[in-house]
């Protein structure tokens, strides 16, 4: 029988899969590293068995110890997994912008799970830095991991993706493409190649926000380049040892937006169903698709699986309420369509205005159409309604009849956005959509300006 001892010993020996749809139009061969099916669903399984061993071997990690660690999600993953066969406790530290799976993976896998502001400097006490490392000083008999500045996170794809890189595509490669997080994936692997081949290209993907591009460029880590960004695993605010510069050939960045339709569209072009980082990475691949030749081997690397993300970049109100959803929008049906769902507010003439004020604060709007006997016969505007009430504060009492301005008008579902910017002006700030079953629903000036931006 062919049967693996525990799962540690499934880690590696990952597919090269053809990237076909995507990269139709790009010159050479592009192939993907799909590290996916590492128990872990991820590359970093690799480098967390890795720096695990090497911190027994050498004392650093004792029996009956407790793991530290800050991770995006995965690396811990890694770390649970080992720690789970080697018998050790494993607390995570998380940046708060990394999905709820991750996390609640991490507790499904056994370990502890502290999570730290995203948006405050490394050296911020509150940073998943600083509370990994004080933890590390707080818990008797623990060892914190630092897979930013170990070097055996780097010694890990030196000594196994590298190989099996060389070995899949017969040393033909030319190419190596690459999300850069911690640095340890492209610094082990491109030292390895470059041995092999120094002809080799190592590209490291990047992110708007992170500053590995610029001081590759110009040797200057420059603090103006970091800002919040929303790409996951890769980017950094500091310089991890593991990343080592002199076996990148070039470093390309790559935006959210783009990370995130990428990633979606490997899963519904190629069937490959991968993270954010992978979007990233093949998306560098076609902003530096000028540079390839037609006898090119690329192979880009996919560090996880597309289940840490259902909640974020594969799901389509997170990506609307981004903006990165091109949703092309053309009739008022269309429009209403993402929040159809919700009833039309209204009120009743005879209802007082007071009333009609308590609705717009209740559900968030800033304008109500007024029924009577089932019919739309007028309406009400917030800032309408303000300044009679800063002239005349008593109308609050008054009903809404004797202050509605005229009703809104009605279109069909099928009514082009140019005839919804005709009907909304100065004096009319909203439309009523008449969708199917007497239905209908309100559109409002933010709404088409929302559409057409």
């Amino acid at each position: 029988m062919k049967v693996y001892n525990n799962i540690l010993e499934t880690i590696g020996d990952t597919p090269l899969v053809r990237i076909n749809r995507i990269t139709k139009d790009v010159k050479g061969t592009i192939l993907a590293k799909v590290e996916t099916t590492n128990p872990g669903n991820s590359v970093k399984d690799r480098m967390a068995l890795q720096m695990i061993e090497d911190a027994e071997a050498d004392g650093r990690l004792k029996p009956g110890g407790t793991i530290i660690e800050g991770t995006s999600g995965n690396t811990g993953m890694g770390l649970a997994l080992t720690a789970i066969i080697k018998g050790y406790r494993l607390i995570c530290v998380l940046s708060d912008k990394q999905s709820k799976e991750k996390m609640d993976i991490l507790r499904a896998v056994g370990a502890e799970v502290h999570v730290c502001p995203t948006n405050v400097e490394p050296d911020d006490p509150r940073s998943y830095y600083s509370v990994s490392k004080r933890l590390a000083t707080e818990i008797p008999n623990s060892w914190y991991v630092n897979q930013y500045d170990n070097p055996s996170n780097a010694k890990a794809h030196y000594l196994t993706t590298g190989p099996e890189i060389w070995e899949q595509t017969e040393g033909k490669i030319t190419h190596f493409v690459v999300g850069v997080g911690t640095g340890g994936t492209i610094s082990g692997v491109g030292k390895y190649l470059k041995e092999k081949n120094p002809n080799i290209k190592i590209w490291g993907i990047d992110t708007y926000g992170s500053v590995f591009k610029k001081y590759h460029e110009t040797g200057i880590f420059d603090e103006n380049e970091i800002y919040p960004y929303i790409t996951e695993g890769i980017g950094e605010d500091i310089l991890p040892k593991n990343v080592d510069f002199s076996v990148i050939d070039k470093f390309e960045k790559v935006t959210d937006k783009d990370a995130a339709v990428y990633q979606r569209r490997l899963a519904k072009e190629e069937g490959i169903f991968v993270g954010n980082s992978a979007g990233s990475a093949i998306k560098g691949v076609l902003q530096l698709q000028d540079e390839l030749s037609d006898n090119d081997i690329v192979v880009v690397l996919f560090h996880d699986h597309g289940s840490r993300y259902v909640g974020k970049m594969f799901n389509d109100d997170w990506m609307r309420d981004r903006g990165f959803l091109d949703e092309e929008i053309k009739t008022a049906g269309a429009l209403v369509e993402k929040h159809e769902d919700k009833p039309l507010v209204t009120v009743y003439g005879e209802q007082l205005v007071s009333h009609a004020i308590d609705n717009m604060r209740k559900y968030f709007i800033s304008q109500i159409p007024v029924v009577k006997d089932g019919k739309f016969v007028g309406s009400l505007d917030d800032s309408k309604v303000y300044q009679l009430l800063m002239d005349d504060p008593s109308l609050r009492d008054a009903p809404v009849s004797s202050i509605m301005q005229p009703a809104f008008p009605v279109v069909k579902a099928d009514a082009s956005l140019e005839e919804l910017s005709k009907l909304i002006n100065k004096d009319n700030s909203a439309v009523l959509v008449e969708l199917k079953d007497d239905q209908y629903h309100i559109v409002t000036r933010h709404d088409v300006i929302s559409a057409i931006s």
